[in-house]
């Protein structure tokens, strides 16, 4: 079977449950499409059931009661199987199925054998053994989480217990228009999810949660700006500036936390601070993402333009319009190189019978299809 490709997912923007949801939007949809879920933006939380401290990392119900249909997809079939009900005489005809199990069972994971927790994957039988793909990024103290497609047969994947089993299929993708970013940022939500850290008597279990859940935080603001960046018609993310700026200082909370975590956790006294660093960048939440962008669509008069754009490049592609001018880079499809782009350029010029300025071709200037726009004005 073929690997779904994940190239032009922001891995590094999703968690392990949302990373491989957006794999499959943008199999069915084209690239970006996964970036509406970033569209809300909220504090909400849930006792975890080990400890009882709140968590902004929602049960799995709750995610795919929610994530599918920002991204154009429904659940089909939902069923919790065991291990051995999972690998029982599977069929490629059975297709791809999204899985969730326990990260400590998956041995492509630097999580295996070392740390229990809900993690996505991708799963389809073939001829030749199990195909998994995981397109979910992190680092962790074990050593690097990384993309990646593997053939596993099923002594492998032996230790699974139980595991999700979810079947997902296509839908209507929502236009961005009917997708406003929904920010979320109530103060006294925020008041509560950080009393408990706060006043919680085990500290080095509180500052060691603490460290999971900045994570979480940081990236799905980097999401959500992502996605505003998106809706107000700029396809390279946020711009520098306040949102920028403010991303960094969420980036200087995780760091912090981390730190104060294994400072506790080698019997040092905790760093004062940590949980009032967190609630200086919950509060500054409300003041940047406040205001909800307008969508800024190109002007009129570059219409014309951007179309004969991107119908030079699909056709040298041999990719969708559609795609091209939903903001796709080139470089996210498997027909892209160095050769195409030469291409690419030689008969935008012959089509808009000018030469383009040879100071402006440079690769980084040239990745999409408002890149040559802007050449070509």
């Amino acid at each position: 079977m073929a690997h779904l490709d994940f190239g032009p997912v922001h891995t590094g923007l999703l968690d392990c449950i949302q990373v491989n949801v957006a794999v499959l939007a943008d199999h069915h949809h084209g690239p970006g499409a996964h970036l509406r879920l970033g569209a809300p933006l909220g504090l909400r939380s849930w006792a975890r059931a080990e400890d009882g401290l709140p968590t902004v990392d929602p049960p799995l119900t709750e995610q795919l009661a929610t994530l599918p249909a920002l991204v154009g997809l429904r659940v089909v079939d939902h069923a919790r199987l065991t291990g051995a009900e999972l690998l029982a005489t599977p069929t490629p005809d059975d297709g791809v199925r999204y899985v969730v199990a326990d990260a400590h069972e998956l041995p492509w994971l630097p999580y295996c054998g070392r740390a229990h927790m809900p993690h996505s994957f991708l799963l389809a039988a073939g001829p030749d053994g199990w195909h998994v793909t995981d397109a979910y990024r992190n680092e962790t103290e074990w050593g690097p989480a990384t993309p990646g497609h593997w053939v596993l047969p099923t002594a492998d994947l032996a230790a699974l217990t139980t595991a999700d089993v979810v079947e997902l299929a296509p839908v209507d993708l929502p236009p961005l228009p009917a997708l406003r970013p929904a920010p979320d940022c109530e103060a006294a939500a925020a008041d509560a999810y950080l009393d408990a850290y706060e006043k919680w008597p085990d500290r080095a279990r509180a500052i060691e949660q603490l460290t999971v859940e900045t994570w979480l935080l940081a990236r799905t603001r980097k999401l959500h700006a992502t996605y505003r960046a998106l809706f107000a018609g700029r396809v390279d993310g946020p711009e520098p500036g306040p949102e920028a700026d403010h991303l960094r200082a969420w980036d200087k909370v995780v760091e912090q936390t981390y730190l104060a975590h294994r400072r506790v956790a080698r019997g040092r006294a905790e760093p004062p601070g940590v949980v009032d660093r967190l609630r200086a960048v919950l509060t500054a939440d409300r003041t940047v993402f406040g205001t909800v962008p307008d969508p800024a669509a190109p002007p009129a008069a570059d219409d014309e333009l951007r179309r004969r754009v991107a119908a030079v490049a699909a056709d040298v592609l041999g990719v969708a319009v559609a795609d091209l001018l939903g903001g796709a880079p080139f470089d996210s499809f498997p027909a892209f190189s160095s050769f195409r782009l030469v291409e690419i350029i030689e008969r935008l010029e012959s089509a808009l019978d000018r030469e383009l300025d040879a100071d402006e071709l440079i690769p980084e200037n040239l990745r999409r299809v408002d890149d040559l726009c802007r050449i070509a004005r």
